[in-house]
Parts: structure tokens; sequence; C-alpha cells
């Protein structure tokens, strides 16, 4: 592929003044994943009846639309014991222009290889944190006059639905229209405090989901595995073989006949099974899933779907054996997914809340202090993470030049990540992109398919 030339780098501040101050980030948005998390989109050269600049047009409707999110427009601050605030300084975000003279003839080329990571805006976490963009976009045009935009939000202060709320709004003001819908700001509900309920400090409570995952039988660390060449698959999943995986594990023993497993229940589920075969574990191999769960709906009171923050609670459940996975039918790991899942309510978020307010330092739980390291939680091989963006509004990104081809991750590429999402082309489809060591991947797509 052709380099990608830089041609100019932008910050882009709120196109009117905001509310400047500093505040705690809640307990939730200090752990796990605090570094951003890539997104691209693909689009078709735009049409005639574009009259605008690309650039300009990006520039312009993202000052506006930071005016409402002017919390991504901030910066965040290291407080003592790992803690981190959110500075509201208004120091803005990093619109990045640039161009490449290949030809954009097949942008699945690009999926799960080097090439994809140079459209995407690169953040150099050796810099101090106070320095670095909430949010990064990056605009390639290619020589064909197709284009890609991708971006990066911090995961510390945005979720999935917060991200891609931000995303539609960007675009409906670039498309001259109002805002659809304010943003929630309000996170004090998520603060520990006063404000918690006397159960907070349930002494039930033991943040199991904050243990170390399982390690290989026979190992100390996981220093080896994490030097191990990694690959990633888009894999599809049709409306007939999600059906068929659905009508299997709904017809299993341990099926509960007033409510199917649902599709991220079934497939999970299948995922992990297929991992554990693909990988050769032994019997006794212990094994972690990572998943993810939107604590909106959960809180008391709910929250407001449009809030702006990171509630998606990170924990993991351990099978104690593989040979549970396997020998059981598809519906004993289904089972396993569920229960976890029920198991997040307002007390297990609140008991959360107050369990990592009373540990003394954060550090051990935050990803930034392990990027390049063989120290910190390691998800990959015997264990996996599988994050679900069904549900999330994913696709119908329009600028004013039509909605995207293609959206998708930008990178992936750590052992045992994977998503799911929607086929944008197909009713009823699902993809996978599933990162896994280059030795399992054939392994685990035979499985993936044969086993359905």
């Amino acid at each position: 592929m052709a380099p990608i030339i830089i041609r100019n780098t932008y910050t882009v501040v709120a196109a009117e003044p905001t509310w400047t101050g500093r505040f705690p980030l809640a307990e939730w948005d200090q752990v796990g994943t605090i570094t951003h998390v890539p997104t691209i989109y693909f689009y078709d050269k735009p049409p005639d009846s574009f009259q605008g600049n690309v650039v300009e047009t990006l520039k312009n409707s993202l000052s506006r639309a930071l005016f409402h999110f002017y919390p991504l427009a901030g910066r965040i601050r290291w407080l003592p014991h790992c803690r981190l605030e959110l500075d509201c300084n208004a120091a803005g975000v990093t619109l990045i222009e640039a161009e490449s003279e290949a030809e954009l003839t097949d942008f699945n080329n690009f999926l799960g290889t080097e090439e994809l990571g140079k459209l995407v805006p690169q953040v150099n976490y050796k810099s101090p944190i106070e320095t670095i963009p909430l949010f990064l976009a990056q605009v390639t045009t290619f020589k064909c006059g197709r284009i890609s935009l991708s971006v990066k939000v911090s995961h510390a202060v945005v979720d999935g639905q917060s991200a891609l709320h931000f995303l539609s709004e960007w675009g409906r003001i670039a498309r001259g229209e109002s805002l659809e819908t304010v943003p929630f700001l309000d996170r004090r509900v998520l603060w520990a405090g006063e404000q918690l309920p006397p159960f907070a400090s349930s002494p039930q409570y033991e943040g199991e989901e904050f243990e170390e995952p399982p390690l290989l039988i026979g190992e100390t660390d996981c220093v080896e595995e994490r030097k191990k060449e990694t690959v990633v698959a888009m894999l599809k999943l049709s409306k007939s073989q999600l059906q068929k995986l659905r009508s299997k594990v709904n017809t299993s023993e341990y099926a509960d006949p007033a409510r199917g497993f649902t599709r991220y229940e079934t497939v999970t589920g299948h995922v992990w099974r297929c991992a554990c075969k693909a990988r050769g574990h032994s019997p006794e191999q212990p094994t972690g899933l990572v998943i993810s769960v939107d604590a909106r709906s959960r809180v008391q009171p709910p929250l407001p779907v449009v809030t702006l923050a990171m509630l998606l609670l990170m924990w993991s459940q351990q099978a104690s054996q593989v040979r549970e996975l396997i020998t059981n039918e598809l519906g004993f790991a289904a089972g396993k997914i569920r229960k976890a899942i029920k198991n997040v309510t307002n007390e297990y978020v609140m008991t959360g809340i107050e369990y990592l307010k009373n540990h003394e330092d954060l550090k051990e739980f935050q990803d930034i202090h392990t990027l390049g390291s063989t120290e910190g939680p390691f998800y990959g091989n015997p264990n996996l993470g599988l994050v679900s963006w069904l549900t999330l509004p994913m696709y119908g990104l329009d600028f004013g030049w039509g909605q995207e081809v293609y959206m998708g991750p930008g990178t992936n590429d750590l052992d045992g990540n994977s998503l799911l999402l929607l086929d944008k082309n197909e009713d009823g489809s699902l993809i996978l992109a599933t990162c896994q060591q280059v030795v399992h991947m054939e392994a685990f797509k035979k499985h993936f398919y044969e086993d359905i």
C-alpha cells in the first residue's frame, strides 16, 4: 500500500465557551480500559451533490458538537494512588488530515492488517496523560476519491454507547441539522460517597471480577504467551447459522423455557468453547471469560441512554475446568454467561464502587500501565474477552456525503480480544471480529463453523 501522508493536524475546540472545572471520575471509569478505543468508517467518493470541503465540514461541525459534549474537549489527570479526574479545560480534540496514493478498491484487504493501523490516529501513552486528547479523528482521502474516517475515544470518559451518540450528533450537525438528543453529563450518581446505600459495604462482595485471570497450567506468568504472534479474523455468522446455534442451546437441558438464551449468550458461549478446543487445552485447564455489561438500566434510578460516561462494567467469569465447557452442551457455557450478566444489579454496581473506593491503589486494574509490558492482567490464552456491539447504533454515520460502506473496529490485535457486531449488509447475520494466536486461528475457524 502507498504510504499515508499527514497533511495537517488540527486542534479543534468548542465553538462557544463551555463550563470549565475538574471533578473525579467515577470509580468504575478508572479501571479496566482507560486507553482509547478505535473505530473506522469507509466512505465512497462524495457525490457531486456534496458541494462542501470534507475536512472543513468535519472541522466546523466537530467544533459545534463539542459545545454540547464539552467533557470530550478536556483532559484526564492523575490523582494520588492512580486515581483519575476529568479536567474540563476546553483544550480541544485532534483532527488529522491525511491522504494516500492508494486505490481503495477493497477495504476488506485492510481488516486485521498493519495497514489499517496507519489509517487510525496514533496515541503516545508515554506522554503525560494530561497532554493526551480524549478524542482523536483522522480523515484519509485515497487516490480514487474514497475516504476513511477513524476515531479514537478515551474509554475512561465514554463507553461505546456514549461515543456513538457523540458521533451521531456530530454527523447531524455536519448535515446542517439540529442536535437530536442533549447528552446527560451528571456523573455524580456513580461517585463513591455518602449517597451510597447501606449495603455498599456488604462483606459478601469480594471483587472477584478484579482477580487475576487463570494462567496456563504449569506457568507462573504469561510472559511467553504475550510474545506470541497474533492474527485477526472477521468471521460471518449467517442468520441460518445463528438460528441453528440458538435452536441447539434453547433445547438443551440448561435452557429456561420462559426465556430463551440471547444471541450474545449463545454466540459467546460458542466462541468460548471453540477457543478452548482450538488451543488444545487439557481438560483440567482453568479458563476465564471477560465481558462488559451496560449498567445504565441496572442502577437505581436508571440512567438515560445518552449519559456521557463509561458505564460498561468489566467482570471475569471463570470456568473451573475446560472439561466443563467441552463435555457439556453449549447451554452450559451460555448459562454461565447469563448468570454472570444477571448478577450485575444495582447492588453489584454500588458495592463495586465502594470496593474500588476502599482499594488503596488502582494501578493494578488499569490497562495503561501494562502496554508493552509483561505485567498486569492478560486475557489471552487460556482466556477470552468478548464485547457485544449488537445493540449499539453503529451504522448510518453520514456527514453530508452519504452513509459509510463499512464500519468496524480500528485495531483489535491482542490475543483473545473479540467483538460481536451486526452485519450491515444482511439482516440477521452477525460478524465476529476475533484475535487469536496464529498457531490457533485455523483450528478456531474450523470449530467455529463445524461445531454449529
